[in-house]
């Protein structure tokens, strides 16, 4: 089978977006899945999607959209994987064909809920997906600074480099550069513990913590990422390279970070709930702290910025309680 030459792109929000648009700067043509009907028409008619980045143009000739998952799965070789992870299995459990042989991109920047694995391991225990044919992409970058044109990294992992090779050329452009890893594992998780560090960064900015609390939290962010990871895919890795200690600073400081500002409501003093509320987009952060939370009884690591950001959003705590007293473990 030819690699990474039919791409169906899984989901209609911001991120699948922009990188529906760097795939078709490098591809012919791409099929796009779209849960809603009405969502495909609207986007066919205004050349642009209706809901998401809506600057952002596209030449709709060379896009096949579609609502029927098992058609998109059937057409492409290469699935990229953009739906928010909450929603994740809904979404997979509607594939009644075979996809064992195709190449699997993951975009998800989450765990699936309910089973608490990262993508590529659902991928292969459910799927029987090849794990030399499990792609991840990750940051450092937001998809509104794609859409802006503004210079931006990815980083593209799996465990046949080969593979992330092939397909980092896909999206590499003028303004997007292309960075490969081997550390499949490492960058799933390192992506879901930086949204949750991002809420931290959010409360401590809505609560006026100041500059110097907030960069004393994200260095002890980083530590803790670095524990976790380590203890969950042992192997040798740098902490500091731009997918995982770059990926954190751009999601913790950044007005564009869903999390930040979801954890910057909660910070002026409003309830967990009414945050979620006032959210048009998927936190990820939210339904990644209880699944890290989860995992890490099997591990026991010290986490106690993950168990700061727990105890507000799942045990009720006062925010500014909590992230006080976080303060006093900060080193």
């Amino acid at each position: 089978m030819n690699m990474f030459n039919k791409i169906a792109v899984m989901g209609g929000g911001s991120w699948a977006t922009a990188l529906a648009k760097l795939l078709l700067r490098n591809c012919d043509s791409i099929i796009w899945y779209m849960r809603r009907d009405d969502r495909i028409e609207d986007f066919k008619r205004l050349r642009h999607n209706p809901a998401y980045l809506t600057d952002v143009e596209f030449d709709i000739d060379r896009i096949e959209f579609t609502s029927d998952i098992n058609h998109a799965c059937s057409q492409a070789d290469t699935l990229l994987l953009v739906m928010p992870s909450p929603y994740f299995k809904t979404h997979l459990d509607k594939i009644t064909v075979d996809i064992s042989d195709k190449y699997i991109v993951s975009a998800v920047k989450g765990i699936v809920p309910g089973v608490n694995e990262i993508i590529s391991d659902y991928m292969i225990h459910h799927f029987d997906t090849d794990p030399s044919k499990i792609v991840v992409v990750s940051g450092p970058c937001h998809a509104e600074e794609v859409a802006l044109g503004r210079p931006s990294f990815l980083t593209v992992g799996c465990h046949d480099i080969s593979n992330a090779e092939r397909f980092s050329e896909r999206l590499a452009g003028k303004t997007t550069r292309t960075i490969t890893s081997s550390d499949v594992e490492g960058i799933e998780y390192a992506a879901v513990l930086k949204n949750v560090y991002s809420i931290a960064a959010g409360i401590v900015h809505g609560m006026k913590g100041g500059d110097n609390f907030l960069a004393m939290l994200v260095s002890n962010a980083i530590r803790e990422m670095e524990r976790f990871v380590d203890a969950v895919c042992p192997r040798p890795r740098c902490i500091c390279d731009s997918v995982y200690l770059g990926d954190l600073l751009v999601t913790a400081y950044s007005r564009f970070s869903r999390n930040h500002n979801f954890g910057s409501i909660i910070g002026k003093g409003y309830s967990v709930a009414t945050a979620r509320m006032e959210m048009e987009q998927t936190a990820e952060g939210y339904y990644g702290t209880k699944c890290i939370h989860e995992i890490n009884k099997q591990y026991g690591v010290a986490m106690p910025i993950l168990d700061a950001v727990y105890d507000i959003l799942y045990r009720r705590a006062k925010a500014e309680r909590a992230i006080r007293a976080l303060g006093e473990t900060f080193i």
